[in-house]
């Protein structure tokens, strides 16, 4: 089970920093702007929730202390996502939805990388 939290921290990183730089040039090139940039970016993001849950039944198991740091990054991801989420259609960022998700997507890269390595990697 550990492997499997592992695997997907390094998904969850590597998904949302391609889709975070796919966002921010998507923001300065326009043809880089394809429906399946937002699919990336959900898939990227969703990869949170998986990593959560896996990591919630690892806590659960007797014996095994979680880092409160590990999972402060892991909550704070979450409520990346959802804060991402709920500013999409705010008419003040309607026409920065990329430099949104980009530098958001990046954000929570940078808390998977942080969360990882807390313990070692």
């Amino acid at each position: 089970m550990i492997d499997l939290h592992t695997g997907l921290g390094w998904f969850l990183i590597v998904s949302n920093a391609a889709v975070g730089l796919w966002a921010l040039a998507a923001q300065y090139v326009e043809l880089l702007r394809l429906r399946a940039m937002w699919w990336a970016i959900g898939v990227a993001q969703m990869s949170v929730f998986a990593v959560a849950i896996v990591g919630v039944l690892l806590a659960n198991e007797d014996g095994r202390v979680l880092d409160d740091f590990h999972a402060l990054y892991g909550f704070t991801a979450i409520v990346a996502v959802g804060i991402l989420y709920s500013y999409r259609t705010s008419p003040f960022i309607r026409d920065k939805q990329y430099l949104l998700y980009g530098c958001g997507s990046l954000f929570i890269m940078g808390l998977g990388i942080r969360a990882l390595f807390l313990d070692g990697g």
